[in-house]
């Protein structure tokens, strides 16, 4: 009786204990598309707090805890963070400041720094509340700015005042924009405790907002669009260059996709949007009141397409600056893709064209949260028409939809004259999906799978990419890969390949930098390039790594395969930062295809998909001035597609170097040397004269 007394006595002091341990709990939750897929749960004592955070979110998330103690400014001495990270990978990260040394380990790297004060560190794996520490250390500054490590610097920039809630509820907040961790800035709103109340973005997608306050989501996603668009006309103002004159690029070879082959040195007129001259062999002096851009002998090529984006607003400058001016938006926020598209149409904002994807998803505990999540099919079939008369192109089905609703979906989208394409979904086939009315499909692991994957085996969780470590003893030759390259041929489906993404998930490992991103990534902001110098997938031993290579390898073989077999290839990314289009063009040359042949795809041959091969896809008088000019050959090198000199779009120029200066990131190359009349007048993005010539490029006979 006395040990039961005692045990019950020792419990309730334990249960005091644990619930005093923390003197304050804040809860947040995360929203997308209007429905709730994570928390964050902060407990704080003192100097001490400990994070929970989770998302659970298209049949993937992170989920992690962080372990916090703050010294002197509030930056932290002491950070631990365990758990797992988007797809599953382990999260075991530690940093500590003591005795004017910082050590650090993450997946990313290993380091030691001497510091007398702490210094801020940006951890790998972050989490809404990793950003409000961030954000606190810099507002600590007299500049709002405050060096990291392991490098860079982070700046912190006062918006405005708002009101959130109504009546005992309603909270002052202040909007905040911290940049220099990531390529896109974070939003932020503090209370008047500057506790974090909210981060947001310009879509109601995964906005972080305090418990109860979940109403007030819609209203911070126009916020949000409010402010990043109010950046991104700024940016476009100061980096698109337009003139009132003809602008004549000299001394360029022009790549011709129909042919593979490069011109002779020759030159292309432009005026406005339009490509008015392609002139060989151009001897006679440049018109004095003409724009004069020497190409030093370049390569000028149709601009890159991105077949699988998801278009942000930031991106839109990534793009342009790494060559490509046309995406197709495979699902998005149906209320940010409407106005995105308004903005690029008219002008305000620097984007590719953009040809939108309706998102269709079915319902599940696994749904992504895009687009629209139909009840029945009759209301799937309302959702096919509210896309058709809104000008989208193809309606996308995803990985949660019934197998029995593709095929009335797919002939309601036929019958409007949009296309088809998508996931596989979970217990479907390529086969079925290609019978069932499917014009594309999208990745090549959704096709893969189908040679794969057990029938009882659910697509919609993670097993949807690791289940590619079993590629490797894939026989390509074999009657059921080849019974489905026959229907894919029979039916004319083409796929979307996005190898880059398959490859940076497969055979990403820790502490390395990726395949394909050594040239860029040193250029980044500090927690980008941390973050990619990661492993996504648990590499349990060398047989699973050994796995995920043969798995790599076969995939490269199935692209090769498919091209020789006369399948259309769309390369695409899921990405949104440009240089992981030029890395998709590039596998398609380690998987076989010629340099040439694999600038067509991106070229060209995606034109010939849209149907718009009359005015797009290859450089030729009349046509719409969207080309890249670029030093090299990269018919014979094709990495030459990295280094972007000069990009035009719609006859609007923009300059890589400019770009990645405005953003933060050590540009690539320099600007070709340009001479203007002193009576032509540059135009800015918005459409207002800036001036007369050209400023810091002219060259002036």
């Amino acid at each position: 009786m006395k040990k039961l007394l005692l045990k019950s006595l020792v419990a309730s002091l334990l249960l005091s204990v644990s619930a005093s341990a923390f003197a304050a709990t804040e809860r947040l939750s995360i929203l997308s598309n209007g429905e709730k897929v994570g928390t964050v749960v902060v407990e704080t004592e003192g100097d001490h707090a400990v994070i929970d955070y989770r998302v659970d979110n298209n049949g993937r998330g992170p989920k992690h805890r962080e372990d916090l103690t703050f010294g002197e400014g509030g930056v932290p001495i002491a950070w631990t963070i365990k758990g797992t990270s988007l797809m599953g990978g382990t999260v075991d990260e530690s940093y500590r400041w003591s005795a004017g040394r910082a050590q650090w380990t993450s997946q990313a790297d290993t380091g030691s720094a001497k510091a007398k004060r702490p210094p801020l560190y940006v951890v790998n794996d972050d989490s809404p509340y990793a950003i409000w520490v961030y954000a606190q250390a810099a507002l600590a500054q007299p500049d709002h700015s405050i060096a990291v490590l392991p490098s860079g610097k982070i700046s912190l920039e006062k918006l405005q005042m708002l009101t959130l809630g109504e009546g005992a509820a309603a909270t002052k907040v202040t909007a905040w924009r911290l940049t220099g961790v990531q390529l896109n800035p974070s939003y932020l709103l503090l209370d008047k405790d500057q506790k974090l109340f909210a981060l947001f973005g310009p879509a109601a997608d995964g906005i972080t907002i305090r418990e109860s306050y979940e109403a007030s989501v819609p209203m911070l996603a126009r916020l949000g669009g409010e402010l990043e668009t109010g950046r991104a006309l700024d940016l476009q103002r100061k980096l698109a260059h337009r003139f009132d004159a003809p602008v004549r690029i000299r001394n360029v070879r022009i790549f011709d996709p129909e042919t593979g082959r490069l011109s002779p040195l020759s030159t292309v007129v432009v005026m406005r949007d339009t490509i008015t001259q392609v002139i060989a062999d151009d001897r006679l002096p440049a018109p004095k009141d003409e724009v004069l851009i020497d190409g030093e002998g370049g390569t000028v090529y149709p601009g890159l397409h991105d077949m699988h984006s998801h278009a942000t607003l930031p991106s839109g400058l990534m793009y342009l600056a790494a060559g490509v001016t046309a995406t197709r938006d495979m699902g998005n926020d149906n209320g940010f893709l409407q106005n995105l598209l308004s903005q690029i149409d008219s002008g305000q904002v620097a984007w590719p064209r953009i040809v939108p994807n309706g998102f269709i998803e079915g319902r599940s505990a696994y749904s992504a949260r895009y687009g629209f999540i139909p009840s029945s099919i009759d209301e799937a079939l309302k959702d096919v028409r509210w896309y058709a008369d809104r000008g989208y192109a193809e309606i996308k089905i995803y990985n949660s939809m019934n197998p029995d609703w593709v095929k009335p979906i797919a002939a309601e989208a036929h019958r409007l004259g949009l296309r088809v394409t998508g996931h596989v979904p979970a217990f479907d086939t390529p086969d079925r999906v290609i019978a069932d009315g499917y014009d594309s499909i999208a990745h090549l692991n959704q096709l893969m799978l189908g040679w794969i994957l057990r029938p009882e085996e659910d697509s919609r969780t993670p097993l949807r990419l690791t289940a590619m470590s079993r590629a490797g003893s894939l026989d390509l030759n074999s009657e059921a890969v080849q019974k489905t390259v026959r229907l894919m041929k029979q039916r004319g489906v083409a796929l979307d390949t996005t190898v880059v993404i398959l490859e940076q998930l497969m055979m990403s490992r820790a502490g390395q930098v990726p395949m394909g991103q050594e040239d860029f990534l040193s250029h980044m902001p500090i927690g980008f390039q941390r973050y990619r110098k990661r492993s996504f997938v648990t590499i349990a031993n060398k047989a699973q790594e050994a796995a995920y290579q043969s798995g790599y390898d076969k995939m490269l073989e199935t692209v090769g395969m498919l091209h020789r077999a006369g399948i259309r290839l769309l390369p695409g990314t899921d990405d949104a930062t440009g240089f992981s289009v030029q890395r998709e063009i590039e596998l398609y040359v380690k998987a076989g295809l010629t340099p040439a042949e694999a600038l067509r795809a991106g070229t060209l041959g995606a034109e010939e998909f849209f149907g718009r091969t009359d005015r797009l896809g290859s450089i030729a008088q009349g046509k719409l001035a969207d080309f890249v000019l670029v030093p090299g050959d990269p018919t014979r090198d094709i990495t030459a597609i990295r280094r972007p000199r000069m990009v035009i779009r719609g006859g609007t120029i923009y300059f890589p170097s400019e770009i990645y200066s405005a953003l933060g990131i050590t540009p690539f190359t320099t600007a070709p040397t340009i001479r203007a009349a002193a009576k032509v007048a540059e135009r800015d993005g918005g459409g207002n004269a800036v001036g007369f010539g050209y400023g810091e490029h002219v060259d002036e006979d």
